[in-house]
């Protein structure tokens, strides 16, 4: 089943967990200190990531979250937002090459 992905940019990634893990009523499934944050629950799939200098607040980018999904897809839609498809082992992947010490396998839902 699909899930609706969103990424979202803050400044703090531990005050940020805090916040978003009692709005979700769950812990993020990994945490990288100071960069990032990643909830996967059986509808939404959320990550936070440290922001750059200005975009604290804003959206990412959305994205579905399809176990089916051949290959990670990139595109923007009519409005400019770039939106992803991917499978939990391709988003897991990506965080691994982002941040190789990093040994993130994703759960079952």
């Amino acid at each position: 089943m699909k899930k609706i992905h969103i990424a979202l940019a803050v400044t703090d990634i531990e005050m940020s967990v805090n916040d978003y893990a009692q709005r979700l009523g769950c812990r993020p499934d990994i945490v990288i200190p100071n960069e990032y944050a990643l909830w996967r629950t059986t509808t939404l799939n959320l990550s936070i990531r440290k922001a750059q200098a200005g975009k604290s607040g804003t959206l990412r980018h959305l994205g579905w979250e399809d176990p089916a999904s051949p290959a990670f897809l990139a595109e923007r839609d009519v409005n400019g937002i770039l939106w992803e498809e991917f499978s939990p082992e391709q988003q897991a992947e990506e965080i691994r090459q982002t941040w190789p010490s990093v040994t993130y396998r994703p759960k079952p839902c």
